[in-house]
């Protein structure tokens, strides 16, 4: 079945775009500032870095504008033995307009690059730390923070360990379901405004600004979900796996009844599976999400009940049909 549209904001990726001067708050990359201040306020395009290689001798064919560039202990030996090559290695890496140059392991830059940072504006950092845990903690970091990210409208839970979004139009019911799910011993994430991220074909949601664990529930006011029910009681962030809407009942509309599609929503580009559950009087919506969880636990587990009694229902009529031809039975 073709992926339906998410009700409620739009799902228009956000994305912004990280300064250099971020890079110096982040203990974890352990790095200052020598040369070219004046450029701390230049834009990160990509979050994968690059190392010179060949540029360094005046190829310049691989690398892109807006990278972080990184040179380890041997670019840094290169261009302190080879001082012919130096100025027009340098020359190409600094063309290629990077975002920032990072000299690892604390070695200090040759004093030739230092003057070309400053000249062109480039931020020249240096970190303590080795080459391979730099890429891999600035590359995991960048990952993350340019990750596409949107805002919707509902309930994130975690439900059996399956991370459910709760969407629906405004006091249909959504936060009374959750509250009710949390009673029954489930995880609350957010309520209201849900902030997605978009980590590699997996969407991540978390509460959006200072909502917190903060819920509102009509007649009740905002209450903190932490505060009432314990530290056990929630999560900062949960995987988004299955998407419930709630909709008002209508005797005009054909609700789905056996199950057998499997229906997808989409959400920055990523297919997430969903259900549509109409709301009425004496529906339990709480013990019906309940069971969606559990039944979106046996579809990762390959089975589908749906299918498997559809199966077992046409296998059941093919026999049925030869035994009436063999003892000569007419429909």
């Amino acid at each position: 079945m073709a992926p339906s549209s998410i009700p409620g904001p739009s799902t228009a990726a956000i994305m912004v775009p990280i300064t250099v001067g971020e890079l110096l708050g982040r203990v974890e990359l352990g790095v200052s500032a020598v040369a070219g201040a004046a450029g701390l306020g230049r834009n990160v395009n990509a979050p994968r870095i690059q190392k010179p290689g060949l540029a360094l001798t005046g190829w310049p064919e691989q690398l892109h504008d807006g990278r972080v560039l990184v040179l380890g202990a041997t670019e840094i030996e290169y261009l302190l033995d080879h001082a012919p090559a130096r100025s027009l290695g340098i020359a190409t890496m600094l063309a290629s307009d990077p975002a920032c140059v990072v000299v690892c392991r604390s070695l200090a830059p040759p004093a030739e690059l230092v003057d070309a940072a400053n000249h062109h504006g480039v931020p020249l950092l240096v970190s303590s730390l080795v080459t391979a845990d730099f890429i891999e903690n600035v590359t995991t970091w960048m990952s993350e923070r340019l990750a596409p990210t949107t805002e919707l409208h509902g309930v994130l839970l975690d439900v059996l360990g399956v991370g459910i979004l709760v969407m629906g139009k405004s006091g249909i019911g959504k936060s009374e379901t959750a509250l009710d799910l949390v009673v029954r011993g489930h995880r609350f994430v957010a309520d209201d405004v849900i902030h997605i991220r978009r980590l590699g074909r997996n969407l991540v949601g978390r509460s959006a600004g200072i909502i917190g664990h903060h819920m509102e529930i009509r007649g009740l006011g905002i209450i903190n979900v932490k505060d009432l029910f314990g530290i056990s009681a929630v999560r900062e962030t949960k995987k988004v796996e299955l998407v419930v809407e709630l909709l008002e009942w209508a005797d005009t509309t054909e609700y789905d009844r056996l199950g057998f599609d499997d229906r997808h929503d989409e959400i920055l580009g990523v297919e997430v599976p969903s259900v549509r559950l109409p709301v009425r009087p004496g529906r339990n919506l709480a013990t019906l999400i309940e069971v969606a969880a559990r039944n979106q636990l046996v579809k990762h587990q390959g089975v589908h009940s749906a299918r498997v009694f559809r199966d077992q229902l046409h296998l059941a009529m093919k026999q049925e049909s030869a035994r009436n031809d063999v003892d000569g039975t007419v429909e």
